[in-house]
């Protein structure tokens, strides 16, 4: 397709786009800090997680309710939802400046990983490795000591959503997915994928709420004429189409909220990542962060984890590109007249206030490593909604005869054809 030249129209906008001078001057303006959200619960200072009935310590999750559960007596009771908690579902539109739970602040360089609680049960001292767990029992009266407090490593939540997906689910979730793939995939991956190797994991996400007003400018054409001249004849025939169109100016602004934008706190996953498949466990979005109760360390017990590395100003230029594609899908719809469509030439988004809580989310995951390049695949199943998303190796001669077999076969198809047609 080849367009006719056409003079473009006066701007339809008030003023030009934003010079680089203006834009730089704009990103210094930052939202001063807000206030910060303190959702330590200083009733489990002590690292010890009882049971509000008989006063245990062994706790722990059951999958099939979301329920905390003593293995004791059986009492069953879960934390409360840090939406009401906190006031989070509340005030979006009235956001000022970067308002930081205790949980999502600063991560401290210099913090140690190696924590020592004393049990308050016999005062014997407990050494926890919150690189590695975030809950150790005491080796004298069998107390399970819990890491609560937001320290400064990254390893505490503000908030944790516990998992509703048992094991049996995940793994029948990840041997449907992977069985409808297995014509082409690996047959080492085959033979090795054993249910023991799913694993339950605790995953750090930042989940953000924000006000926003964001601005876009572009060209946007509107056809006048379209028609087509054929040149030539028999095998040399050729129909080329023209049109003609009208160019604008084109400039959109809106104002927005999120509510419960969810972006990864860890450097290892999703877009961070160079040594994995990419984006697998973005593509089991979303979970139903409503849902997500106060921190206690007992709904990670049998469970593993991954600490957030990632701090709040390092995930800002993750936020903004989200706000600007949510902009951009909000100002569609006043886009109808472009029929030729509008090609966007500068953006920008201004965020006049945000709200960050840190939170674990719930993931059944089966890795693989593949040995002849190194990359590591994955099955994901998001342990709330049973969505499952993952990469699996493929068996290359499995694809080269495949590609054999389909390209004989059509090479035979055309043949019959030109035969018939002699």
């Amino acid at each position: 397709m080849t367009q006719e030249p056409v003079e473009p129209q006066q701007p339809t906008f008030d003023g030009p786009p934003l010079s680089l001078e203006e834009e730089l001057a704009a990103a210094k303006a930052e939202p001063e800090a807000g206030p910060s959200i303190e959702t330590v619960n200083e009733s489990l200072k002590d690292g010890l997680n009882r049971c509000p009935k008989c006063g245990s310590t062994d706790v722990q999750l059951r999958a099939s309710t979301g329920m905390l559960v003593c293995l004791f007596c059986r009492n069953e009771w879960h934390e409360a939802r840090v939406e009401e908690e906190f006031g989070l579902g509340e005030g979006i539109d009235e956001l000022e400046g970067t308002v930081i739970a205790s949980g999502a602040e600063d991560i401290r360089a210099d913090a140690s990983d190696v924590l020592t609680f004393k049990c308050e049960a016999c005062g014997a001292e407990v050494v926890v490795d919150t690189a590695h767990a975030l809950n150790a029992r005491c080796h004298w009266c069998r107390h399970t000591l819990n890491v609560n407090q937001q320290i400064p490593n990254g390893a505490v939540p503000d908030a944790v959503l516990p998992f509703r997906l048992t094991k049996e689910e995940a793994v029948e979730k990840i041997r449907a997915f992977a069985g409808s793939r297995r014509l082409f995939a690996h047959r080492r991956f085959k033979k090795e994928f054993v249910p023991e190797n799913v694993l339950g994991v605790y995953l750090p996400y930042l989940v953000i709420d924000a006000r926003a007003e964001s601005q876009y400018w572009g060209k946007g054409e509107v056809q006048t004429r379209r028609w087509t001249e054929t040149t030539g004849s028999g095998d040399n025939k050729r129909t080329t189409t023209y049109y003609a169109a009208d160019i604008y100016q084109v400039t959109r602004q809106v104002s927005f909220t999120v509510d419960d934008l969810t972006v990864e706190g860890s450097s290892e996953r999703a877009q961070f990542g160079t040594a994995n498949t990419n984006n697998i466990v973005n593509s089991i979005l979303p979970f139903d962060t409503k849902n997500a109760v106060k921190w206690n360390a007992s709904y990670l017990v049998g469970f593993t984890s991954e600490k957030r590395d990632l701090n709040v100003e390092a995930v800002k230029p993750v936020l903004e590109d989200q706000l600007l594609s949510i902009g951009r899908s909000q100002v569609h719809a006043s886009l109808g007249r472009f029929d030729r469509g509008v090609r966007w030439e500068q953006e920008k988004v201004d965020v006049g206030g945000s709200r960050w809580v840190s939170m674990y989310l719930p993931v059944w995951l089966y890795s693989y490593q593949q040995e002849s390049n190194g990359l590591l695949h994955y099955i994901a199943v998001n342990a709330r909604t049973g969505e499952t998303m993952g990469s699996i190796p493929v068996s290359q001669p499995k694809l080269l005869l495949a590609a054999f077999t389909v390209g004989t076969f059509l090479e035979g198809i055309a043949g019959s054809i030109l035969v018939a047609s002699a």
